[in-house]
C-alpha cells in the first residue's frame, strides 16, 4: 500500500484556485484559498491531504503555485 507511505511527502505547497467541477463535489474536501502540501503528483493529478485527513487526488486545474 504505497498510498499509505505518502502522508510523509512534503514535494511542495499548493492554494486552491476555484472548486468548481464538473462531475465531482469538491468543495466538502477542498477550500478555496486555502494552501495544502502535495505528497505525491502524476501528469494529471495532485494528490493532497485534504480536509478529510487523508491523502485525496484531484485534477491540477483546481490548484496554482503557492507564493
Amino acid at each position: 500500500m504505497l498510498h499509505e507511505t505518502w502522508n510523509d511527502n512534503n514535494l511542495r505547497t499548493v492554494k486552491v484556485k476555484h472548486t468548481d467541477a464538473k462531475k465531482y463535489k469538491v468543495s466538502e474536501m477542498l477550500t478555496a484559498g486555502k494552501q495544502y502540501t502535495v505528497v505525491n503528483e502524476t501528469e494529471e493529478y495532485i494528490f493532497v491531504k485534504d480536509n478529510s485527513g487523508k491523502v485525496g487526488g484531484y485534477y491540477k486545474t483546481y490548484f496554482e503555485e503557492a507564493e
